[in-house]
């Protein structure tokens, strides 16, 4: 499956949460202030700022889907990553917001007991976001497309938000009206961790990070290829859903020029097959043995 596919897979994960917030966070809102729960309508304001997130990541896999042309020769795939930061920031800002409004009510002692209709919203968001977070998570692995499995992680998060608003409303409802405030404070708080967690990734994808256990298993996999004698160097770093590895390899000195492009291509056809590593350049070093015995 190619890069444009996969992005136009994920981008029915993007429609998908975009729908679903649009739905949630307008239920949340008004069924918060009907049932004057402050937790529930921190739930939605958190819903209603995931619908700009997603709107970000969908843009982003809309121009990361764009050829390369001139200005950008390794294509526009990193636009994707780009998106997933933009959706930290909107998350962060949403939090601050949440956490605004919890203390403003603490401080007032503006804190009155919620309905119960609002604890059964609470739950149904919870449900329906745990559904699309597993629809999106699937899809992700599927397309290799991060900023869908930020996206799916927010998802996540919403779901555990929305459990935690219930428990603070039923607790609000049976003797404890302060425990709904203090939801909403643990809410923005989460928030804020998701925000983090995804701003760390971007930031790391961005600044050309790479697992070092993933180019530990690329290495192996090169190494057992018939006539690759060594690996002397091995890269790697993340454009969106696709992974570049640059590998300089040694082969018998005595080889000549088809020989030796035969196994670079073995070696890009063996990253693909077992790594799903689509862009690969390799280049070739004499491998002498007697020269490495002298310098070892």
């Amino acid at each position: 499956m190619n890069t444009e596919t996969n992005n136009k897979q994920a981008e029915i994960g993007a429609w998908i949460s975009i729908g679903v917030y649009i739905v949630l966070s307008l239920l949340k809102i008004g069924s918060g202030w009907w049932g004057k729960s402050e937790a529930l309508m921190a739930d939605g304001l958190n819903n209603t700022s995931d619908i700009f997130a997603s709107l970000a990541v969908l843009i982003g896999l809309r121009i990361s889907n764009k050829p390369a042309d001139a200005d950008h020769q390794y294509g526009h795939s990193r636009a994707e990553t780009i998106a997933s930061m933009v959706a930290s920031f909107v998350m962060f800002g949403a939090g601050i917001e949440v956490l605004r409004s919890a203390f403003a009510k603490i401080v007032r002692k503006d804190i009155v007991a919620p309905d119960l209709f609002a604890a059964w919203v609470a739950v149904f968001s919870a449900v329906a976001m745990y559904a699309v977070y597993r629809f999106n998570r699937s899809l992700a692995q599927r397309t290799q497309s991060h900023a869908l499995k930020a996206a799916a992680l927010d998802n996540r998060s919403d779901a555990i938000v929305s459990l935690g608003t219930f428990v603070g409303v039923i607790g609000a409802i049976y003797g404890l009206p302060w425990l709904d405030a203090a939801t909403a404070i643990l809410v923005g708080l989460l928030i804020w961790k998701t925000a983090w967690d995804i701003f760390r990734e971007a930031t790391h994808m961005l600044t050309d990070g790479f697992d070092e256990h993933e180019l530990e298993k690329y290495k192996e996999t090169v190494l057992a290829l018939d006539g690759v004698e060594g690996v002397r160097d091995i890269k790697g770093r993340v454009h969106g859903n696709q992974i570049f590895v640059d590998v300089v390899i040694e082969v018998d000195h005595e080889m000549n020029v088809l020989e030796s492009h035969e196994i670079t291509e073995h070696v890009e056809i063996e990253l693909l097959e077992k790594h799903q590593v689509m862009q690969v350049h390799v280049h070739i070093e004499p491998y002498i043995q007697n020269q490495r015995l002298s310098k070892a």
